[in-house]
């Protein structure tokens, strides 16, 4: 979406959303603490788990929502005349569509990750919000954990140098998830996710990964990513737990046990991207800068190298002799770098997204910044560009394997404007209209919960 474009402030945010099984409810939850909004509707496959999150606005004294179900509910909701936006947590196959759908009909569109799954879905998420001018937002609440967020916030004032390389990744055994991802009745024996792997190769959940390594990098802000090589283990957990679950020999399981995509950019900075939701191994997302002047690192070890000119150069006095970069640096002088480059976005939304939680609050302060934006009238911290960049890894990836692990060259999702904006930046509104959008969103939230108050007491009487 052209950073020249005017976006219209919304007083109130009315939301519908669609898929409520294991992270929408969750959503829900979060939305009923953000001021200036209204969940007007409630969508998902299985009524009753619609009708359950109807509890959230309940405890909050928020007016009931309207609930939508079955296979095509979410067509209904999507031609209402109040809602403007649809926040959207079904599973991976049912993203594209139901977004397509907002789009088509008038509505602003937040999806959960990944938020299309092949370079078709891509390209008409881009063509479709250009065309109608709403927003296509992906759910990526990695972006929004503390360290990466101060680590961003580092990299953009120089602390690293220039970053030419990074490294991100989702590896998380899911073992113990297998069995609870939603199934489409008694035939369906593995799941929508562990089905999803059997058929399809390459990274199908690179997001968590990238997401955050691509805006320390500035991808499409003054860089793209042009080229990516792929590579995977055979399967061999992949197919035992089709065995276990479908009780049947598995002959073809497409994806790895473990897949690492090699990423060139325009600039000549290399992303490094993994995968493995299969093998026994300690949660790891890495989020790792490598600059001319410094290093970050996240998993499995959280520290910052920099030697001592360096660390006074970015506005830190070293507290040790000799303080060099072959190792990380100690704790006082992490704590007081970290309390120098704290990120604004937690200043403000920290505290109270650890309270209210959803992945240790990210998910909280992600939801927050979405409405901010949407209020205030401002581009989003993450555009449809972003979400077709991240997402399409997947369908390449495939290609590369497919072809020996050759070299794959990236779709332009901008058409050219890649190098329009120079780097990633989140947008503010102006102190004075912040503080105005807020009043009045306070001020619509206190009606809105006297409403709520009344008509959940009628139905007690």
């Amino acid at each position: 979406m052209s950073s020249g474009w005017l976006f219209p402030k919304m007083e109130v945010v009315r939301v519908g959303f669609v898929g409520l099984g294991m992270r929408g409810p969750g959503a829900v939850s979060r939305f009923t603490y953000i001021p200036g909004t209204q969940i007007v509707a409630l969508c998902d496959y299985e009524k009753e788990r619609a009708e359950k999150c109807q509890k959230y606005l309940k405890e909050a004294s928020l007016p009931k929502a309207a609930v939508y179900s079955g296979d095509k509910g979410y067509e209904e909701l999507c031609k209402r005349d109040d809602i403007d936006l649809v926040y959207i947590a079904t599973d991976w196959l049912h993203h594209f569509p139901v977004a397509k759908c907002a789009l088509e009909n008038g509505k602003n569109v937040a999806i959960e990750v990944p938020s299309a799954m092949n370079l078709k879905e891509c390209w008409e998420l881009v063509d479709l919000s250009e065309k109608n001018r709403k927003h296509c937002m992906i759910l990526e609440n990695c972006c929004y954990d503390w360290f990466e967020m101060n680590t961003l916030n580092m990299a953009q004032h120089g602390v690293f140098g220039e970053v030419i390389r990074a490294q991100g990744a989702y590896i998380h055994n899911l073992a113990p998830f297998w069995k609870h991802y939603w199934k489409k009745g008694e035939d369906d024996k593995l799941g929508w996710r562990l089905d999803y792997n059997m058929r399809h190769r390459g990274d199908v959940y690179a997001t968590h990964g990238l997401g955050p390594v691509a805006q320390a990098l500035n991808i499409h802000r003054g860089d793209r990513m042009e080229t990516l090589v792929a590579m995977d283990t055979k399967s061999v957990v992949g197919k035992d737990l089709v065995k276990e679950n479908a009780d049947s020999v598995c002959n073809s399981f497409r994806n790895g046990d473990h897949t690492t995509t090699l990423i060139r950019t325009a600039n000549g900075k290399v992303i490094e991207i993994q995968h493995n939701v299969m093998t026994p191994q300690p949660y790891n997302r890495l989020y790792q800068l490598t600059g001319t002047k410094g290093f970050a690192n996240k998993y499995p070890t959280q520290g910052y190298a920099l030697d001592a000119e360096q660390l006074k150069a970015s506005g830190v006095q070293p507290k040790v002799d000799d303080l060099n970069s072959h190792g990380f640096m100690p704790r006082e002088e992490l704590v007081a770098l970290v309390e120098k480059y704290q990120h604004p976005i937690l200043k403000k939304y920290g505290e109270m997204a650890k309270e209210v939680g959803g992945h240790g609050g990210m998910d909280f302060i992600m939801d927050s910044r979405l409405v901010y934006c949407l209020q205030n009238g401002l581009p989003l911290d993450m555009d449809v560009y972003d979400l077709a960049e991240w997402c399409c890894l997947a369908e390449l990836g495939e290609l590369s394997m497919d072809n020996g692990c050759a070299s794959v060259a990236f779709p332009d999702f901008t058409r050219g404007e890649w190098n329009k904006v120079k780097g990633y930046r989140h947008a503010y509104a102006a102190p004075a209209d912040e503080e105005a959008a807020m009043e009045k969103a306070k001020a619509f939230t206190s009606k809105l919960k006297e409403q709520g108050a009344k008509e959940w007491a009628a139905t007690e009487e």
